[in-house]
């Protein structure tokens, strides 16, 4: 499968704006690209979809099944395209049971890794940590090295003669910039629809990826992959409903593309709406869906958004369909506490109070199982990450039980309410088989 892995050995390596510029390059010398990324991240898609102008598919080795992994890889890269994924975390980094790392995802695909080295305070010392990574396991093949954050010319005369020692192509320099650091907040980097100049951001990584970057080893190497026999139609999860109306803006936007493209494949006809710009769900909409985002910076436009509001509560009392993950499961609640301890209004249909204000890590990957009356039937994996919590609930069904990957016992999760349920699950993908 013709394809990069873009990795790091640890994160804050550079590894997302690398591959911004990498992917705006790319298409400007005309080839064409199937972006990606790797593990549960529902930000760093858009601004590779920015960069690329085609749609980001996570690919998650932990939370997905290795069929589906190759079917969606097969899939995006319709066309001959060529995958640039960029990895998580470092390339040997995995989820708590150790497993789910970048590596196994680029033994999945058969992708050759670039490495991201963070070189600002390391001169010859590059050549052993380079060298450790590309030796670690057999069956990843490290292909070259871009230095990132180089402080000069002989700076980086004393890196490409170490890494020449080992033998390990360079395939691009990238000064120190502080005009390259992009801004972040509590769940990761400020979204890309959020970024006023964006467009500059990335042509300006472009243009610092390519002043020394040989493309055409890159290219070269990325046309060197395995190929990997993979059926379209597999077993995907089923879409919630014939017609699924689906909340999309920016306090809506943490919605996996691989989910939906299932749902497509599934026959799902999916709408979008933006209950920011105060507009209601498709009327003629089966189901509704409200993804995961930031609605606790929105809270005070989205409790006075009276069209969402009165569209929501009409679709519940036919009877529709109505699921939210994270940030939709506390709008579908009572109320919102914000950050400054202040309760906004929310659409009542769940009973349960979130609150920002009184902020705790939850993070880390899940299997959940559908309890009686779940419109789910099967086990599933997941991701939850908030710093929300929950400081009051009334009476409902539980919607899930839930284990971490270590297979501790989390008790049972989400709430349900007829046909309206939510959780601070992220739903990835069917459970893989036992054994």
């Amino acid at each position: 499968m013709s394809g990069l892995l873009i990795a790091a050995p640890s994160s804050g390596a550079g590894k997302t704006t690398v591959t911004l510029g990498l992917l705006r390059a790319l298409r400007r010398r005309g080839v064409a690209v199937a972006p990606g990324k790797a593990g549960p991240d529902y930000i760093d898609p858009a601004f590779h979809a920015a960069a690329n102008g085609t749609p980001c598919l996570n690919f998650d080795p932990w939370a997905m099944r290795p069929e589906l992994i190759l079917a969606n890889a097969t899939l995006h890269r319709s066309g001959d395209r060529i995958l640039v994924i960029e990895a998580m975390m470092g390339l040997f980094d995995g989820a708590a049971d150790g497993k789910g790392t970048a590596a196994d995802l680029a033994a999945q695909l058969g992708l050759s890794v670039v490495l991201v080295v963070d070189a600002s305070r390391m001169s010859q010392s590059v050549a052993p940590l380079v060298s450790g990574f590309a030796g670690f396991r057999a069956d990843v093949r490290v292909a070259g090295v871009i230095l990132n954050k180089v402080g000069s010319e002989r700076h980086e005369a004393m890196l490409r003669q170490a890494l020449e020692a080992i033998r390990m192509p360079v395939i691009a320099v990238i000064g120190s910039d502080k005009a390259l650091a992009l801004p972040e907040r509590h769940l990761g980097l400020v979204q890309a629809g959020e970024h006023a100049t964006l467009e500059h951001f990335i042509d300006h990584a472009a243009d610092a990826v390519s002043e020394e970057c040989n493309f055409e080893f890159l290219l070269r190497t990325a046309r060197q992959g395995l190929n990997r026999p993979s059926a379209a139609n597999i077993d995907r999860l089923m879409p919630i409903g014939a017609r699924v109306a689906v909340a999309r803006d920016v306090a809506f936007a943490f919605s996996y593309q691989h989910m939906l493209l299932g749902w497509r494949r599934r026959g799902a006809d999916i709408s979008f709406f933006s209950p920011l710009a105060d507009e209601a769900p498709a009327a003629d909409a089966d189901a509704i869906y409200l993804p995961g985002g930031y609605p606790e910076l929105h809270a005070g436009r989205l409790s006075q958004a009276q069209n969402f509001r009165a569209g929501m509560l009409d679709a519940a009392a036919r009877g529709i369909r109505i699921y939210g993950e994270c940030g939709g499961y506390m709008v579908l609640g009572d109320g919102l506490i914000d950050a400054e301890g202040r309760r906004h209004e929310m659409l009542g249909l769940l009973p349960v109070v979130t609150s920002y204000a009184k902020r705790r890590r939850h993070l880390g990957y899940r299997r959940v199982t559908p309890l009686d009356g779940a419109f789910f039937a099967r086990t599933m994996t997941a991701h939850e990450f908030h710093y929300s919590t929950v400081v009051s609930e009334g009476e409902g069904n539980r919607l899930f039980t839930a284990q971490d990957a270590l297979g501790t016992d989390l008790g049972a999760v989400g709430l349900r309410r007829g046909q309206v349920a939510g959780s601070y699950m992220h739903l990835i993908d069917l459970a893989k088989a036992a054994g």
